[in-house]
């Protein structure tokens, strides 16, 4: 498994365990240079928000990978933490639909986490 893969299997995992709503996996590798994956997940409140970031981070950190830059801050309706080959955000729900970036990525291609072990 390549590390861009490894690295979405890991926050896929991490977003999971934290119960992550509805998440997404999409590969942009053809259409931006800014990562390979978006990874795309939502929770029901703050604190679940706050826990699927702080268990992403953890879990990509013990695997070795390192945190390049996250925007926004705890409380925060949508985080945004960038790994460099996988850029992983966090909405509440609200904000999710608000913004849409299923919609605005439309031209990648959503994965499921099947494709992603293959």
């Amino acid at each position: 498994m390549n590390q861009s893969k490894e690295m979405a299997r890991i926050a896929y995992d991490a977003l999971v365990d934290k119960k992550g709503e509805d998440i997404k996996i999409i590969d942009i590798t053809g259409i931006s240079v800014l990562a390979d994956y978006f990874i795309i997940a939502n929770g029901n409140s703050d604190n679940q928000v706050s826990a699927l970031v702080d268990n992403v981070e953890e879990e990509l950190h013990k695997a070795g990978y390192e945190l390049k830059q996250r925007e926004g801050r705890t409380n925060s309706s949508w985080i945004l933490l960038d790994f460099g080959d996988i850029i992983v955000h966090v909405f509440d729900r609200e904000n999710r639909l608000f913004y849409d970036l299923e919609r605005i990525w439309k031209d990648g291609k959503d994965i499921t986490i099947e494709e992603l072990d293959g």
